[in-house]
């Protein structure tokens, strides 16, 4: 398949402050607009109650989404089996999918996450950014994103929190927080 893109780049979005994958999501929206197509693979979702599951699945066939992640939080320094399983099994499908070529962008969502808990080696990930098809745009996603994959990125945009409702005691709330 012929890409639509004429030079691919690698964008990360991290930083503590809301809004990574939104603005990630929001470029998927865009592109699959100007007719390009979109794969996204979320790290470290295993609920399935997220309203990008099913809305972005109206965007299909021009969009597609896969999540993968056990269930319940991991904590640094604890390497559970079920969510190490899952991230393995969710980077090695990004692999196949950005290598591939046949997609114009590939969003990697909490990836950067899941290199900070350990349960990806950046390595890996600096070694799929260096082999990624120069058609290819790849999309990286999560909090604490290292000196090396920033250094590595075409544009890095940092959200910063200033102030979150979180801190007056309003909880998530769907459809605006997942």
């Amino acid at each position: 398949m012929m890409s639509n893109l004429s030079q691919g780049l690698v964008q990360i979005y991290t930083g503590n402050g809301k809004g990574k994958s939104t603005a990630a999501f929001g470029l998927a929206i865009r592109a699959v607009g100007h007719g390009f197509r979109v794969f996204i693979i979320q790290f470290m979702k295993g609920r399935d109650d997220y309203g990008e599951l099913t809305g972005l699945k109206r965007l299909s066939p021009e969009c597609h989404l896969e999540h993968y992640g056990g269930q319940g939080w991991v904590h640094k320094g604890e390497r559970l089996e079920e969510h190490l399983k899952e991230a393995q099994k969710a980077f090695s499908r990004a692999e196949e999918i950005v290598l591939s070529g046949e997609w114009d962008i590939v969003i990697l969502d909490e990836l950067i996450n899941a290199v900070w808990f350990e349960l990806i080696s950046e390595e890996s990930v600096l070694e799929l950014i260096n082999n990624k098809p120069p058609k290819v745009e790849l999309i990286l996603t999560g909090r604490n994103a290292s000196q090396l994959l920033i250094d590595r990125a075409d544009l890095v945009t940092e959200m910063v929190q200033r102030k979150h409702p979180f801190e007056h005691g309003v909880m998530s709330r769907k459809g605006i927080e997942f």
